[in-house]
Protein backbone atom coordinates (compact mmCIF):
# COMPACT_ATOMS: atom_id res chain seq x y z
CA UNK A 1 0.00 0.00 0.00
CA UNK A 2 1.27 3.41 -1.15
CA UNK A 3 1.70 6.28 1.07
CA UNK A 4 -1.25 8.28 -0.04
CA UNK A 5 -3.60 4.92 -0.04
CA UNK A 6 -2.30 5.12 4.00
CA UNK A 7 -3.21 8.49 4.50
CA UNK A 8 -6.44 7.90 2.96
CA UNK A 9 -7.84 5.50 4.85
CA UNK A 10 -6.27 7.19 8.10
CA UNK A 11 -8.25 9.98 7.25
CA UNK A 12 -11.53 7.70 6.31
CA UNK A 13 -11.11 6.15 10.15
CA UNK A 14 -10.54 9.74 11.93
CA UNK A 15 -13.28 10.51 10.66
CA UNK A 16 -15.63 7.44 11.43
CA UNK A 17 -14.35 7.83 15.04
CA UNK A 18 -15.35 11.44 15.21
CA UNK A 19 -18.89 11.26 13.52
CA UNK A 20 -20.44 8.78 17.18
CA UNK A 21 -24.15 9.21 17.29
CA UNK A 22 -25.62 9.45 20.99
CA UNK A 23 -29.09 7.71 21.12
CA UNK A 24 -30.94 7.36 24.67
CA UNK A 25 -34.27 5.34 24.67
CA UNK A 26 -36.91 5.65 27.75
CA UNK A 27 -40.25 3.36 27.93
CA UNK A 28 -43.55 3.78 27.68
CA UNK A 29 -44.74 7.40 28.50
CA UNK A 30 -48.27 6.50 29.78
CA UNK A 31 -51.09 9.21 30.28
CA UNK A 32 -53.37 8.00 33.21
CA UNK A 33 -55.95 10.34 34.28
CA UNK A 34 -54.32 11.58 37.82
CA UNK A 35 -51.56 12.70 35.64
CA UNK A 36 -54.03 14.38 33.43
CA UNK A 37 -55.24 16.02 36.33
CA UNK A 38 -52.08 17.35 37.72
CA UNK A 39 -51.35 19.09 34.31
CA UNK A 40 -54.44 21.29 34.56
CA UNK A 41 -54.40 24.54 34.43
CA UNK A 42 -56.83 27.38 35.72
CA UNK A 43 -57.39 28.49 32.11
CA UNK A 44 -58.20 24.87 30.75
CA UNK A 45 -54.28 24.18 29.00
CA UNK A 46 -52.29 21.51 30.16
CA UNK A 47 -48.63 22.16 31.26
CA UNK A 48 -46.37 19.26 31.51
CA UNK A 49 -43.49 21.38 31.64
CA UNK A 50 -42.33 20.40 35.60
CA UNK A 51 -42.76 16.46 34.49
CA UNK A 52 -39.38 16.26 32.59
CA UNK A 53 -37.27 19.64 33.79
CA UNK A 54 -34.44 17.14 35.86
CA UNK A 55 -34.08 14.89 33.06
CA UNK A 56 -33.95 17.58 30.22
CA UNK A 57 -30.31 17.61 30.19
CA UNK A 58 -30.03 14.01 29.51
CA UNK A 59 -32.73 14.11 26.41
CA UNK A 60 -30.96 17.19 25.11
CA UNK A 61 -27.50 16.06 24.95
CA UNK A 62 -27.71 13.07 23.56
CA UNK A 63 -28.48 13.70 19.50
CA UNK A 64 -31.26 11.82 19.16
CA UNK A 65 -33.75 10.53 21.89
CA UNK A 66 -36.83 8.06 21.81
CA UNK A 67 -39.98 7.26 23.71
CA UNK A 68 -42.70 5.12 23.36
CA UNK A 69 -45.78 6.86 22.88
CA UNK A 70 -48.57 4.48 25.08
CA UNK A 71 -52.13 6.63 24.64
CA UNK A 72 -53.18 8.06 21.74
CA UNK A 73 -53.79 11.94 21.24
CA UNK A 74 -57.58 11.08 20.41
CA UNK A 75 -58.72 14.72 21.80
CA UNK A 76 -61.09 14.90 24.66
CA UNK A 77 -62.60 14.07 26.70
CA UNK A 78 -59.45 12.99 27.85
CA UNK A 79 -59.21 9.32 29.89
CA UNK A 80 -56.68 6.96 31.87
CA UNK A 81 -56.93 3.09 31.83
CA UNK A 82 -58.13 0.94 30.28
CA UNK A 83 -59.02 3.15 27.06
CA UNK A 84 -56.45 6.31 26.74
CA UNK A 85 -56.99 9.62 25.25
CA UNK A 86 -53.96 12.11 26.13
CA UNK A 87 -53.78 15.99 25.64
CA UNK A 88 -51.68 17.23 22.34
CA UNK A 89 -49.66 19.34 24.84
CA UNK A 90 -48.65 16.17 26.01
CA UNK A 91 -46.86 15.05 23.12
CA UNK A 92 -45.87 18.60 22.42
CA UNK A 93 -43.94 18.50 25.62
CA UNK A 94 -42.43 15.40 25.57
CA UNK A 95 -40.73 16.72 21.96
CA UNK A 96 -39.90 20.40 24.16
CA UNK A 97 -38.10 18.73 26.40
CA UNK A 98 -35.99 16.85 23.73
CA UNK A 99 -37.30 13.73 22.32
CA UNK A 100 -36.40 13.27 18.56
CA UNK A 101 -39.01 10.65 17.57
CA UNK A 102 -41.58 8.35 19.13
CA UNK A 103 -42.48 4.88 18.86
CA UNK A 104 -46.57 3.99 18.42
CA UNK A 105 -46.87 0.78 18.09
CA UNK A 106 -48.58 -0.83 21.25
CA UNK A 107 -51.14 -2.03 23.06
CA UNK A 108 -53.17 0.75 23.28
CA UNK A 109 -52.81 2.39 19.96
CA UNK A 110 -56.27 1.67 19.10
CA UNK A 111 -57.62 2.94 22.39
CA UNK A 112 -59.91 5.58 20.64
CA UNK A 113 -60.03 2.92 17.55
CA UNK A 114 -59.46 4.21 13.63
CA UNK A 115 -60.21 7.83 14.35
CA UNK A 116 -57.74 8.16 17.52
CA UNK A 117 -54.86 6.78 15.83
CA UNK A 118 -55.28 8.92 12.65
CA UNK A 119 -55.38 11.85 15.21
CA UNK A 120 -52.63 11.09 16.96
CA UNK A 121 -50.28 10.72 13.72
CA UNK A 122 -51.88 14.19 12.32
CA UNK A 123 -50.87 15.73 15.70
CA UNK A 124 -47.78 14.98 15.57
CA UNK A 125 -47.45 15.23 11.69
CA UNK A 126 -48.58 18.96 12.75
CA UNK A 127 -45.82 19.24 14.59
CA UNK A 128 -42.93 17.81 13.13
CA UNK A 129 -42.49 14.95 15.15
CA UNK A 130 -41.00 11.52 13.60
CA UNK A 131 -42.90 8.11 14.76
CA UNK A 132 -43.08 5.03 13.49
CA UNK A 133 -45.26 1.63 14.22
CA UNK A 134 -49.00 3.09 12.62
CA UNK A 135 -50.21 4.41 10.01
CA UNK A 136 -53.10 6.06 8.46
CA UNK A 137 -53.43 3.40 5.57
CA UNK A 138 -51.79 0.61 3.99
CA UNK A 139 -50.01 3.12 1.20
CA UNK A 140 -48.95 5.69 3.99
CA UNK A 141 -47.00 2.51 5.43
CA UNK A 142 -45.27 1.70 2.33
CA UNK A 143 -43.79 5.18 2.04
CA UNK A 144 -43.23 5.26 5.62
CA UNK A 145 -41.54 2.22 6.30
CA UNK A 146 -38.86 2.01 7.74
CA UNK A 147 -38.20 5.82 9.25
CA UNK A 148 -34.76 6.64 8.17
CA UNK A 149 -32.78 9.35 9.51
CA UNK A 150 -29.35 10.60 8.63
CA UNK A 151 -27.51 11.79 12.10
CA UNK A 152 -23.87 12.83 11.82
CA UNK A 153 -23.64 11.27 8.28
CA UNK A 154 -24.94 7.93 9.08
CA UNK A 155 -28.23 6.62 8.15
CA UNK A 156 -30.54 5.29 10.89
CA UNK A 157 -33.66 3.36 10.15
CA UNK A 158 -36.23 2.68 13.06
CA UNK A 159 -39.04 0.32 13.06
CA UNK A 160 -41.37 -0.68 15.45
CA UNK A 161 -43.51 -3.28 16.30
CA UNK A 162 -46.07 -4.50 19.14
CA UNK A 163 -47.71 -7.69 20.06
CA UNK A 164 -51.03 -6.84 20.11
CA UNK A 165 -53.44 -4.28 20.93
CA UNK A 166 -55.59 -5.42 23.37
CA UNK A 167 -58.32 -7.19 21.30
CA UNK A 168 -59.04 -4.04 19.37
CA UNK A 169 -59.28 -4.88 16.08
CA UNK A 170 -59.29 -2.00 12.84
CA UNK A 171 -62.14 -1.32 11.70
CA UNK A 172 -61.21 0.65 8.49
CA UNK A 173 -57.74 1.07 6.62
CA UNK A 174 -55.31 2.21 9.49
CA UNK A 175 -52.41 0.43 9.67
CA UNK A 176 -50.18 -1.11 13.04
CA UNK A 177 -47.12 -2.79 12.85
CA UNK A 178 -47.66 -6.18 14.39
CA UNK A 179 -44.79 -8.79 15.43
CA UNK A 180 -44.82 -11.06 12.39
CA UNK A 181 -41.62 -12.60 11.94
CA UNK A 182 -42.03 -12.42 8.02
CA UNK A 183 -42.62 -8.77 7.81
CA UNK A 184 -39.94 -7.87 10.27
CA UNK A 185 -37.37 -9.41 7.96
CA UNK A 186 -39.01 -7.96 4.70
CA UNK A 187 -39.07 -4.54 6.48
CA UNK A 188 -35.75 -5.05 7.55
CA UNK A 189 -34.41 -5.87 3.94
CA UNK A 190 -36.21 -2.93 2.58
CA UNK A 191 -34.12 -0.64 4.95
CA UNK A 192 -30.91 -2.45 3.44
CA UNK A 193 -31.93 -1.48 -0.02
CA UNK A 194 -33.21 2.08 1.37
CA UNK A 195 -28.94 2.47 2.49
CA UNK A 196 -29.62 2.21 6.24
CA UNK A 197 -26.14 1.60 8.06
CA UNK A 198 -27.77 1.23 11.42
CA UNK A 199 -31.16 -0.46 12.23
CA UNK A 200 -32.89 -0.25 15.54
CA UNK A 201 -36.44 -2.25 16.29
CA UNK A 202 -38.78 -1.58 19.07
CA UNK A 203 -40.32 -4.49 20.29
CA UNK A 204 -43.71 -4.14 22.25
CA UNK A 205 -43.86 -7.55 23.78
CA UNK A 206 -42.96 -9.96 27.07
CA UNK A 207 -45.52 -10.01 30.25
CA UNK A 208 -46.20 -7.00 32.40
CA UNK A 209 -44.59 -7.03 35.73
CA UNK A 210 -42.13 -9.92 35.57
CA UNK A 211 -38.35 -9.32 36.07
CA UNK A 212 -37.07 -11.10 33.70
CA UNK A 213 -38.07 -11.74 29.79
CA UNK A 214 -40.14 -14.53 29.27
CA UNK A 215 -39.20 -17.25 26.38
CA UNK A 216 -41.00 -15.36 23.38
CA UNK A 217 -38.94 -11.69 24.19
CA UNK A 218 -35.53 -14.38 23.55
CA UNK A 219 -36.84 -15.95 20.86
CA UNK A 220 -37.37 -12.98 19.12
CA UNK A 221 -34.32 -11.37 20.18
CA UNK A 222 -33.03 -14.13 18.88
CA UNK A 223 -34.37 -13.79 15.66
CA UNK A 224 -33.58 -10.25 15.58
CA UNK A 225 -29.99 -10.71 15.82
CA UNK A 226 -30.16 -13.08 13.13
CA UNK A 227 -31.70 -10.44 10.77
CA UNK A 228 -28.66 -8.45 11.51
CA UNK A 229 -30.49 -5.31 13.27
CA UNK A 230 -28.04 -3.27 15.24
CA UNK A 231 -30.25 -2.09 18.51
CA UNK A 232 -33.31 -3.97 20.12
CA UNK A 233 -34.99 -1.63 22.56
CA UNK A 234 -38.01 -3.28 24.31
CA UNK A 235 -40.81 -1.83 26.09
CA UNK A 236 -44.40 -3.13 27.68
CA UNK A 237 -43.98 -4.93 31.04
CA UNK A 238 -44.04 -1.31 32.92
CA UNK A 239 -41.33 -2.84 35.03
CA UNK A 240 -37.10 -2.93 33.91
CA UNK A 241 -35.60 -5.76 32.30
CA UNK A 242 -32.29 -6.41 31.89
CA UNK A 243 -30.20 -5.39 29.48
CA UNK A 244 -27.07 -6.30 27.25
CA UNK A 245 -24.90 -6.07 24.66
CA UNK A 246 -24.67 -9.35 22.13
CA UNK A 247 -21.73 -9.90 19.76
CA UNK A 248 -23.30 -10.82 16.77
CA UNK A 249 -20.57 -13.91 15.39
CA UNK A 250 -22.64 -13.92 12.05
CA UNK A 251 -22.42 -10.21 11.61
CA UNK A 252 -19.29 -9.72 13.45
CA UNK A 253 -20.59 -6.76 15.05
CA UNK A 254 -22.47 -5.88 18.82
CA UNK A 255 -25.98 -5.74 19.02
CA UNK A 256 -27.96 -3.44 22.45
CA UNK A 257 -30.44 -5.96 23.45
CA UNK A 258 -33.28 -4.16 26.17
CA UNK A 259 -35.64 -6.23 27.12
CA UNK A 260 -37.75 -3.50 28.88
CA UNK A 261 -37.03 0.17 29.66
CA UNK A 262 -40.11 0.34 32.11
CA UNK A 263 -42.25 3.16 32.79
CA UNK A 264 -41.35 6.82 31.24
CA UNK A 265 -44.06 8.34 33.76
CA UNK A 266 -47.38 6.67 34.94
CA UNK A 267 -49.51 6.78 37.82
CA UNK A 268 -48.88 3.39 38.22
CA UNK A 269 -48.74 2.14 42.39
CA UNK A 270 -46.84 -1.30 41.88
CA UNK A 271 -42.76 -0.27 43.34
CA UNK A 272 -41.10 -1.60 40.41
CA UNK A 273 -43.80 0.44 37.84
CA UNK A 274 -42.45 3.32 39.98
CA UNK A 275 -39.46 4.38 37.59
CA UNK A 276 -37.53 3.14 34.62
CA UNK A 277 -34.65 3.37 32.79
CA UNK A 278 -33.02 5.15 30.41
CA UNK A 279 -30.38 3.48 28.11
CA UNK A 280 -27.50 5.86 26.27
CA UNK A 281 -25.44 4.34 23.41
CA UNK A 282 -22.92 5.33 20.86
CA UNK A 283 -22.68 4.25 17.65
CA UNK A 284 -19.93 5.10 14.87
CA UNK A 285 -18.68 3.22 11.80
CA UNK A 286 -15.99 1.42 11.70
CA UNK A 287 -14.56 -0.11 8.83
CA UNK A 288 -18.12 0.72 7.07
CA UNK A 289 -20.11 -1.26 9.65
CA UNK A 290 -21.91 -0.20 12.78
CA UNK A 291 -19.82 -0.29 15.82
CA UNK A 292 -22.31 -0.35 18.84
CA UNK A 293 -20.62 1.05 21.95
CA UNK A 294 -20.47 2.18 25.26
CA UNK A 295 -23.93 1.37 26.67
CA UNK A 296 -24.85 2.39 29.75
CA UNK A 297 -28.48 3.29 31.48
CA UNK A 298 -29.72 5.73 34.34
CA UNK A 299 -32.64 5.03 36.40
CA UNK A 300 -35.21 7.70 37.42
CA UNK A 301 -38.17 7.63 39.86
CA UNK A 302 -41.84 8.99 39.27
CA UNK A 303 -42.36 11.21 42.34
CA UNK A 304 -46.64 11.53 42.47
CA UNK A 305 -48.08 15.02 43.91
CA UNK A 306 -49.30 15.61 47.10
CA UNK A 307 -51.07 18.48 46.66
CA UNK A 308 -53.29 20.40 43.85
CA UNK A 309 -50.34 22.50 42.84
CA UNK A 310 -48.31 19.95 41.55
CA UNK A 311 -47.46 17.51 39.13
CA UNK A 312 -45.90 14.39 38.59
CA UNK A 313 -42.20 15.06 37.97
CA UNK A 314 -39.24 12.28 37.02
CA UNK A 315 -36.16 12.68 40.22
CA UNK A 316 -33.08 10.71 38.54
CA UNK A 317 -31.59 8.70 41.07
CA UNK A 318 -28.17 10.59 41.74
CA UNK A 319 -30.82 13.16 42.44
CA UNK A 320 -32.06 12.38 45.60
CA UNK A 321 -32.24 15.22 47.61
CA UNK A 322 -35.26 15.92 45.42
CA UNK A 323 -37.10 13.41 46.82
CA UNK A 324 -40.14 14.64 49.08
CA UNK A 325 -39.74 13.24 52.71
CA UNK A 326 -43.05 11.24 51.89
CA UNK A 327 -42.13 9.38 48.57
CA UNK A 328 -38.51 8.91 49.62
CA UNK A 329 -38.66 4.90 51.12
CA UNK A 330 -40.50 4.50 47.56
CA UNK A 331 -37.40 5.61 45.78
CA UNK A 332 -35.37 3.98 47.76
CA UNK A 333 -36.85 0.10 47.50
CA UNK A 334 -37.39 1.11 43.66
CA UNK A 335 -33.81 1.80 43.12
CA UNK A 336 -32.58 -0.98 45.22
CA UNK A 337 -35.06 -3.77 43.52
CA UNK A 338 -33.94 -2.35 40.38
CA UNK A 339 -30.35 -3.07 40.69
CA UNK A 340 -30.18 -6.19 42.56
CA UNK A 341 -32.98 -8.00 40.80
CA UNK A 342 -32.91 -6.74 37.49
CA UNK A 343 -29.86 -4.60 36.15
CA UNK A 344 -27.60 -6.86 38.06
CA UNK A 345 -28.27 -9.22 35.51
CA UNK A 346 -26.90 -6.88 32.61
CA UNK A 347 -23.86 -8.18 30.49
CA UNK A 348 -21.63 -4.85 29.23
CA UNK A 349 -24.14 -2.73 30.02
CA UNK A 350 -23.05 -0.16 32.56
CA UNK A 351 -24.47 2.23 34.82
CA UNK A 352 -24.35 6.07 34.06
CA UNK A 353 -22.71 7.63 36.48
Amino acid sequence: MNLLSTLILSLVSLLQSNNTVDLLFVGDAMQHKPQAIAALQPDGTYDYSPCFQYIEADLLGADYAVANLECPLGGPPYTGYPAFSAPDSYAAQLKASGFDMLFTANNHCLDRRDAGLKRTIEVLDGMQFPHCGTYINAEARNRQVPLITTLKGIRFAFLGYTYGTNGITVQRDVVVNMINRNQIADDIARARAQGAQVICVGMHWGVEYQLQPVAEQRSLADFLVEQGVDLIIGGHPHVVEPMEIRHSKAYDKDVLLVYSLGNFISNQRDIDCRGGAMVKVSVNLAGGRPNVHNARYKLFFVQKPNGRAQNYVLIPENRPELVRADQRGEFDRFMQRAHSLVLSRNINVQQDR
